[in-house]
């Protein structure tokens, strides 16, 4: 099904705004920009040397401003004077139907809906820039879909929801931030290098141990001009830890989480706390009757292979199952139906832990899919399962840092453009990568350097084995603080989506399927959405 653009008069409100969005999106990224040419230009001492490979980096994602501009624009907030009810608030904000109302509606057609923000006095707002989630749903019907959020810059938002089954279907809407609390997460970007810092444990020769602070910059840690840093030799990337009183920088032998900061103001705390923030809106609008010539709308015809292209949204669920909107995927219900599909292949799955729920699934789901001791750390592995009967292996293991682990040995800690390096590739290999839970502690310019070396070894890896399959998998809902906001994932997902735009990869898109079902928000979610994403997974490797 196509994607359905949606006409809508702006007027000169959002004509006026056109002139100074360049200039705020350039003020917000500004230091984003001047980090990459100071910690990664490699020209004065202290700082570490330039990396062979950057000049001959294929990407542009995280050194082109124009790009970063496009992709982590969001509107401007002026923000409530230190004034909380001034700002957006659930209770107030209403949303009503755009056109007249039907009887019923055709399947395959819109609702659309106007959504008009009011702070907590009920006075509308004369700006934009909230995290509103919408969703349609069809409780009856176990059926949910994603619905499209404009925002007019002006207090006003248009809502769109594709009519995708017959029967009930019922318009929620959520206020996750309001434009004041987003405000607090975009100052925390601009003016924060990190939220979390991390420990870096030494050993010396006798079994002595030091432990010191690390991060992703060196102007994180204590003292500047005092400092290790590790050079990953796969990427190109570096990692900092400030200098041990007496063991020597090659002693690092273990990695953990260190501690979280406070880098809010208590009123800026008051603007995420719970009771502001995935508020669901007061209904607005009755059921709508969805007319029965089918039961649904069907999938595609098209298989399911990399470089397809994905609609907006790219699939909804229907009696708990979701149906893509960009290819015809199946369910794998039987034991028997999953080892047919994975028999004679190598999964390889690098990412987070939301993708190791993956390996788990597999491995709890296949009784002869058995896991194999490699002691390590479960929470960073590797991990591994094998069925020898029909030659299957499947890898999991974390990427490397930044990390918030317990404590981890550093040897295990592998970059993703390593592991994808020492891959020959070939029909029965596929690569499953999830990133981008660990990366929101941190401004954007973090995740789109890691991101331009692994499009680069994505590329390699393709070039020298075409019949590879990549899978990438976008990061979940769930996170709602100052540390993990939805607001900071929805941005690592554009990034994501930008990095490897045009390759022939495949896309999983997780943001959609944490959240278009009435169930609450988890970055960890139950059975039934990773059941759903595995089987998506699982239509990519056996498309017929």
């Amino acid at each position: 099904m196509s994607n359905k653009e949606l006409q809508v008069s702006t007027g000169p409100y959002l004509r006026h705004f056109r002139w100074h969005k360049i200039l705020v999106v350039c003020l917000f990224l500004y230091p984003q920009v001047l980090y990459f040419r100071i910690f990664w230009s490699g020209n004065s001492d202290p700082w570490p040397p330039k990396s062979p490979s950057a000049d001959k980096d294929p990407t542009s994602l995280s050194l082109e401003l124009p790009n970063l501009i496009h992709l982590l624009y969001w509107p401007l907030t002026p923000g409530d004077g230190g004034d909380l009810l001034a700002s957006t608030s659930h209770k107030t904000s209403t949303y009503h139907l755009r056109g007249p109302s039907q009887d019923t509606y055709a399947l395959g057609s819109y609702l659309e809906v106007v959504l008009v923000a009011r702070d907590h006095r009920g006075r509308p707002k004369t700006h934009g820039g909230d995290l509103f989630q919408a969703r349609l749903l069809g409780p009856e019907l176990r059926a949910g879909v994603p619905g499209d959020v404009q925002d007019l810059e002006n207090g006003t938002y248009l809502l769109s929801f594709p009519l995708l089954w017959a029967g009930r279907a019922q318009v929620q809407v959520r206020l996750i931030h309001s434009s004041e609390a987003i405000g607090v997460l975009r100052r925390i970007w601009t003016e924060h290098w990190a939220t979390v810092d991390f420990i870096g444990y030494f050993r010396g020769p006798r079994g002595d141990e030091e432990s010191v602070s690390c991060n992703v910059n060196p102007l994180l840690i204590r003292e500047e001009k005092s400092f290790c840093y590790y050079k990953d030799e796969d990427s190109g990337e570096f990692w900092y830890c400030d200098q041990p009183p007496t063991l020597a920088c090659s002693m690092l032998v273990g990695h953990s989480v260190g501690h979280y900061w406070n880098v809010t103001t208590s009123h800026e705390e008051a603007l995420l706390a719970w009771n502001l923030t995935d508020k669901v809106l007061p209904q607005g609008i009755g059921p709508v009757h969805v007319a029965r010539n089918t039961s649904r709308i069907l999938s595609p015809a098209l298989p399911c292979y990399p470089g397809i292209s994905t609609p907006k949204p790219s699939g909804f669920y229907h009696q708990d199952v979701w149906h893509s909107l960009a290819c015809s995927n199946r369910p794998f219900p039987t034991v028997s139906s999953i080892l047919g599909c994975l028999a004679g292949h190598i999964i390889h799955m690098m990412g987070d832990s939301t993708l190791r729920q993956w390996w788990e699934y597999l491995r709890d789901t296949v009784p002869s899919l058995k896991p194999v001791d490699l002691h390590s750390i479960y929470q960073v592995g590797p991990l591994m399962a094998v069925e020898t009967t029909r030659g299957i292996v499947l890898h999991w293991r974390a990427h490397s840092w930044p990390l918030r682990s317990k404590r981890t040995p550093v040897a295990s800690l592998h970059s993703v453009v390593r592991e994808l390096g020492g891959l020959a590739g070939g029909p029965h290999t596929v690569v499953v990568l999830g990133l981008g839970a660990h990366f929101t502690t941190f401004p954007p310019s973090i995740f789109a350097r890691r991101l331009a070396g692994i499009r680069a070894a994505v590329m390699a890896l393709l070039e020298r084995e075409p019949r590879t399959l990549v899978v990438i998998k976008l990061a979940n809902t769930g996170y709602k603080s100052v540390y993990g906001s939805d607001w900071f994932t929805l941005h690592m997902n554009r990034l994501l989506r930008s990095a490897f735009a045009g390759l022939r990869v495949a896309f999983v898109d997780a943001w959609e399927m944490t959240s278009s079902l009435a169930l609450p928000d988890n970055i960890h979610p139950g059975k039934l959405i990773v059941s759903n994403e595995v089987n998506l997974l699982l239509s990519f490797i056996c498309p017929t």
